[in-house]
């Protein structure tokens, strides 16, 4: 692993880092937030999943987490949204290819060799982030904006014990129904639907839930929010009674201004967990 940045910041240690991934088969950067407390034990994590076009640097610079990160004594994990470099696969749009990993393991030709996002985020960094910082990796929780939502409740819901607690920013909640979704799912997956109902929160809130308390957060005037299939999760969370917030935030939209605004409340709702 080798280390590209580290600033102080709240008292704590802002880290960009960079690793060879056996698992997408090519350079890995990811950013770990350390409050002042990782300076004398293990702390709490909590992972932040970003969306499309962005990277890990998109969170870490915009979000303003690392405030109440560091009031609460949590760590934060920025992890990338694709792998990159050259010889790895992309595409001319910018929802597919590089910046577009979806978080899912692909199965088709070109992606398949490297865009393995599910295993690099839930296996292979976790691995990393044990071996090499003070986190307590028994006590974690999970969030993420849009596409990175999505990747956060996919997730979550399908590692039971896993994460604690799970929330979202505008996350993309019915991909197999939506064209944030249906057009990756194909390129990444195939044509056969089935392989797809994994990564679909809805389908999976239907089918399993989540043990912990989450927290969905969209903008009424988000201007992707036809893409985000925000019922579907509502209706599904109703139908199995999971116990869940989602709260539409008037006049905000997709934006990092959004995420910047609620921050303060995603920390707090994760810490409440973590640290009881």
């Amino acid at each position: 692993m080798e280390k590209i940045a580290e600033n102080r910041c709240f008292g704590g240690v802002q880290g960009v880092y960079k690793h060879a991934s056996t698992t997408c088969q090519c350079d890995m950067t990811f950013a770990v937030y350390l409050p002042p407390e990782a300076a004398h034990r293990t702390v709490p994590v909590l992972w932040f999943l970003s969306g499309l076009t962005c990277t890990y640097e998109n969170a870490m610079t915009k979000a303003g987490a690392q405030a109440w990160a560091a009031r609460s004594g949590i760590a934060l994990v920025f992890p990338d949204t694709s792998p990159r470099g050259d010889g790895v696969a992309d595409d001319e749009a910018y929802d597919l290819g590089q910046g577009a990993g979806f978080y899912v393991n692909a199965t088709e030709a070109p992606w398949q060799p490297h865009y393995q996002m599910w295993d690099y985020v839930t296996v292979e960094l976790p691995a990393l982030l044990r071996e090499n910082f003070p986190l307590d990796m028994e006590n974690q929780a999970i969030t993420g904006h849009s596409m990175g939502g999505h990747g956060a409740l996919t997730i979550a819901m399908s590692l039971p014990g896993r994460f604690r607690s799970v929330s979202a920013f505008a996350p993309i909640c019915h991909p197999t129904a939506g064209d944030w979704g249906r057009k990756q799912f194909a390129a990444y997956l195939g044509t056969d639907e089935e392989t797809w109902a994994p990564y679909d929160a809805s389908l999976l809130m239907r089918d399993h839930g989540f043990s912990g308390p989450m927290l969905i957060d969209t903008g009424t005037d988000d201007q992707f929010g036809d893409l985000l299939g925000t019922e579907h999760m509502a209706a599904a969370i109703a139908a199995r009674r999971q116990y869940a917030h989602i709260r539409l935030q008037q006049g905000y939209d997709h934006s990092y201004f959004f995420i910047a605004s609620f921050m303060e409340d995603h920390v707090n709702f994760h810490a409440d967990t973590l640290l009881s």
